[in-house]
């Protein structure tokens, strides 16, 4: 009986790529086809969504000062259900919609690894298996996997942002993938980011609960655990990004664009500062991302993002047949 064989993880040039720049971007990672087949389960559940009953929650990526995020119930219990966030821009001030619905969600998230047979045979592969393998992971656990739709004309800009801020584990863990569903541009809002700046800048800050029970909310908090992952020394040189969002220190980082086409992935360190503008184009922006962290870590009840019953989904054990 023949032996059957994981998947090649990251080549030795890929891997250098991403502990030197924080990112990696990979070419063709998912079929066309398996692009349609994911646009097309995306489509079909902005189509279906109900407005009855919904509250409305407005996914806001934050202003200059680190506020006015996302917090109410909605938000915080989407951790193991699927859930439709709207844009900023897609109503009015008598929070009315000015777009049809399907034109004004901003995000649907946050368990769709689970949920969605699609999404979750992308998600729970094992390509991403020994993806995970070549990047040191010991038992890799999926979370927050959402699309995101940055829409036309208005879907948002996103500030300059750590991953590890938002799911923090002790020490920091985090990797982001990311898989374009439609080509990103320049001009409807793809990623930058700043290479190296994983090495030197630190996870000050923290996403977390607020409030008490009943009063639900969320807030930055200063980081009193460890700031960089295990294993990685800090760089001392270079700029760092002055976001108070993101804690940073005051200084300016230059960032590269990364124009992709559809059925790219992009790895990103959880460190890394990356961002993404406004989409002023008239053409969508769909994207397809979760991500892993390393369960034997330190994974507290502060975090936003609290683990369905059955625990963060487990990429080495459950591992889906594509």
């Amino acid at each position: 009986m023949a032996t059957q064989t994981s998947p090649p993880g990251l080549t030795p040039e890929q891997l250098s790529f991403f502990n030197e720049n924080g990112y990696l971007l990979i070419p063709d990672a998912l079929s066309q086809e398996t692009v349609s087949k994911l646009l097309s389960e995306t489509n079909k559940m902005l189509q279906e969504f109900s407005l009855h009953d919904h509250p409305m929650t407005k996914f806001s990526t934050g202003d200059e000062d680190g506020g006015n995020h996302v917090g109410d119930k909605y938000f915080l219990q989407s951790g193991d259900k699927v859930r439709f966030f709207f844009e900023e821009g897609a109503s009015n001030k008598q929070g009315e919609l000015i777009k049809p619905k399907e034109r004004a969600i901003n995000k649907i998230g946050h368990y769709l690894h689970h949920l969605s047979p699609s999404f979750r045979s992308i998600s729970l592969s094992q390509q991403n298996a020994s993806i995970a393998r070549s990047l040191g992971f010991r038992d890799p656990r999926v979370l927050q996997s959402m699309v995101i739709c940055k829409q036309p004309e208005i879907g948002g800009a996103v500030p300059p942002h750590q991953d590890s801020t938002f799911l923090y584990t002790d020490p920091p863990s985090a990797v982001g993938w990311w898989y374009a569903l439609e080509d990103a541009t320049t001009s409807n809002g793809c990623l930058s980011f700043a290479a190296g700046s994983q090495k030197r800048e630190p996870v000050r800050k923290r996403f977390v609960r607020t409030g008490e029970e009943g009063k639900e909310g969320t807030g930055f908090i200063d980081n009193e655990g460890t700031r960089f992952p295990r294993g990685q020394e800090p760089v001392q040189n270079g700029a760092v990004n002055g976001s108070p969002s993101n804690g940073g220190g005051g200084g300016e980082e230059e960032y590269t664009m990364g124009e992709v086409k559809a059925g790219t992935l992009v790895l990103i360190h959880g460190n890394l500062l990356h961002k993404s503008e406004r989409n002023v184009s008239g053409k969508s922006r769909f994207i397809y991302t979760f991500h892993v962290i390393e369960g034997d870590q330190k994974y507290d009840e502060r975090n936003w993002l609290q683990p369905p019953q059955e625990g963060f989904s487990k990429l080495y054990r459950d591992v889906a047949v594509a």
